[in-house]
């Protein structure tokens, strides 16, 4: 074990002398940079604030987590409670460096705070950032190391993001919509490309005895088919609310909280029903499993994306947008 992790051990150790006071602040903020605490707030953005800039905010979440997702394969390396004298106050299946949750809440929130200009926003994004950060050394799930890795990945990726945003959008606009919907579809299956190429990388050096058991799903490449069904979804969504589906995010405060009550209903209905019917069809490290895991998440991003504003204009919940 190197100093690094040596170091980051004692640090953990002395946050969990603060345990079981903090272990339900601690696992509030971890759930802050999970996918499905992401689902609720880009959601809430899209419907509700700007449908641009929950759009925005969905791409730079996809991008920074394949990022991360792929140097976690390609370094697999393991976790704090795998290796050390922790306390396992989470539990995670996929390897340590770099933390994904440090890398999206900072180009996540980071994007945010650069987008609202808001001193008191700012702040709150940073602490925002910093806690979700601390919540992983405090669970044992991380690294000091991991987590200045994310923050790295995060910060580069809010960088690119920023600088080469509207040229991206203005090159979009330029092509027809059949053009953006399968520009799409070739990202999304070079998401999975990569993993299955990185995975074929790393398969001549498995773990070490000492803590394979722990990571015996960390090499799956289910979270690309995720996040590939997710883009393709989202984008197909996209093209197809712009020219179908305009709406204005603003209204009365009943049309916004029935927007996002009924909107989120139907992401639960879609997500959890998929995957308890798709659990039937096919166990999820398959083939056909996979396939399925990235219709699932597809169809709960077009929704979130299409249908959800197609339906709010139905239902006079918003107002069409010119």
């Amino acid at each position: 074990m190197g100093p690094l992790q040596e170091f980051s051990i004692l640090i953990i150790q002395a946050l969990q002398t603060l345990s079981p006071t903090l272990d339900a602040l601690m696992e509030f903020f971890t759930f802050m940079g999970r996918i499905e605490f992401y689902i609720l707030l880009i959601a809430l953005i899209y419907w509700v604030v700007n449908s641009q800039l929950g759009f925005r905010v969905f791409l730079i979440l996809l991008s920074t987590d394949f990022v991360a997702v792929a140097f976690k394969n390609l370094l697999h390396q393991p976790r704090p409670y795998w290796v050390a004298d922790v306390k396992q106050l989470g539990s995670e299946t996929s390897y340590g460096i770099p933390s994904s949750h440090a890398s999206d809440s900072l180009a996540v929130w980071g994007y945010l705070a650069y987008r609202v200009q808001k001193s008191w926003f700012r702040v709150t994004a940073v602490v925002l950032i910093v806690m979700i950060a601390l919540s992983r050394l405090y669970l044992g799930v991380h690294f000091l190391h991991d987590i200045l890795g994310g923050w790295l990945i995060g910060g580069v990726m809010l960088y690119l993001f920023i600088r080469y945003e509207q040229k991206l959008s203005n090159w979009m606009k330029a092509h027809s919509e059949s053009f953006q919907i399968g520009f799409g579809l070739v990202v999304s299956l070079l998401i999975i490309a990569t993993g299955l190429i990185i995975g074929a990388l790393i398969a001549s050096t498995p773990d070490p005895d000492s803590w394979s058991q722990f990571s015996s799903e960390a090499r799956s490449v289910s979270h690309y088919f995720t996040l590939a069904g997710a883009l393709f979804g989202g984008v197909a969504g996209y093209v197809l609310m712009k020219r179908n589906a305009r709406f204005e995010t603003g209204g009365t405060w009943v049309q916004q909280v029935g927007r996002y009550f009924f909107g989120i209903i139907f992401v639960v209905i879609i997500l959890y029903g998929l995957d308890a019917l798709f659990g039937i069809i096919a166990s999820d490290e398959t083939s056909l499993g996979y396939i399925l895991r990235y219709i699932r998440y597809g169809a709960t991003t077009f929704w979130v994306i299409f249908g959800a504003p197609w339906a709010f204009l139905k239902l006079r919940l918003a107002k069409p947008s010119p």
